[in-house]
């Protein structure tokens, strides 16, 4: 089990991520913001190679697992799997799978088993923890879509409820099963849901699971993005007061810093 609370630091080996998209596509790089984030004090790594924000363009199985190949292989040969738990950010069960026979221990899932129907018998293999995230949408990006709900908690629980069904039906264990409310556009382009959900998070803990919040640099703070990393750890301190485990961040040296106060 997990021990709480938990800092996932980003990486993104992509060309167009919202946030970092370019930074770190050379191995090298990449490699070098993994080995400051555990020294920042990451407890997970979480790595993808597909940006699923609004408007972001479809990414084959081929040109991620390229973007993703270097740096996994890179991770286990330094053995850095013993120092921090590395997290696979996708939804295609071939990319998730080479994560994992290389001793990864995550995945994290944007669809919730919805985007590939060959990762529920690949998560019931290698058994790893798995984040089961909200979304509005059905495909693995986002829109822009401005949705509004009766009550989005309610919402974003009977959705949960049925995704891990699928999970316990099939024999997977309960306890490796992470929910994430989703943030940003992944609820609604309307920034209020999103402040809504984390301020009522307490009611999601009431389903026995820890939950993931991702805030990090979302749209639905508001500014100039160089100047959300401020609102992002105040959010995520927030969260965390009202149930959050796991804190999904791209600063993880100012999330560990506000942690230590």
């Amino acid at each position: 089990m997990l021990k709480v609370p938990q800092i996932m630091g980003v990486l993104n080996l992509t060309p167009d991520s919202f946030s970092d998209g370019g930074e770190y596509n050379a191995p090298d790089l990449a490699f070098k913001r993994i080995e400051e984030m555990i020294a920042q004090g990451a407890d997970i790594i979480d790595i993808g190679g597909e940006s699923t924000g609004p408007g972001s363009p479809d990414v084959s199985e081929k040109e991620e697992l390229t973007r993703v190949k270097p740096v996994i292989d890179e991770v286990t040969e330094k053995k850095l799997t013993k120092k921090t738990l590395f997290s696979i950010d996708t939804y295609k069960a071939p990319v998730a799978r080479y994560a994992l026979e290389h001793d990864f221990q995550m995945v994290n899932d944007v669809t919730a088993l919805r985007g590939d129907p060959d990762m529920l018998n690949l998560l019931l293999k290698y058994q790893p923890y798995i984040v089961l995230m909200y979304s509005k949408d059905v495909t693995p990006r986002t829109t822009k879509e401005a949705v509004e709900y009766e009550d989005v908690i309610s919402t974003i629980k009977t959705f949960f409820l049925e995704r891990i069904a699928t999970l316990a039906e099939a024999g997977f264990p309960e306890d490796k099963i992470i929910i994430d409310p989703g943030m940003g556009a992944f609820i609604s382009s309307v920034p209020d849901y999103s402040f809504e959900v984390i301020d009522r998070l307490k009611e999601l803990t009431l389903l026995g699971y820890p939950i993931l919040v991702g805030i990090s640099r979302k749209s639905c703070l508001g500014g100039k993005l160089e100047e959300r990393d401020r609102p992002s750890v105040d959010w995520s301190l927030k969260a965390l007061k009202n149930g959050a485990s796991i804190i999904r961040i791209h600063n993880v040296a100012l999330m560990k810093k506000a942690l230590q106060k």
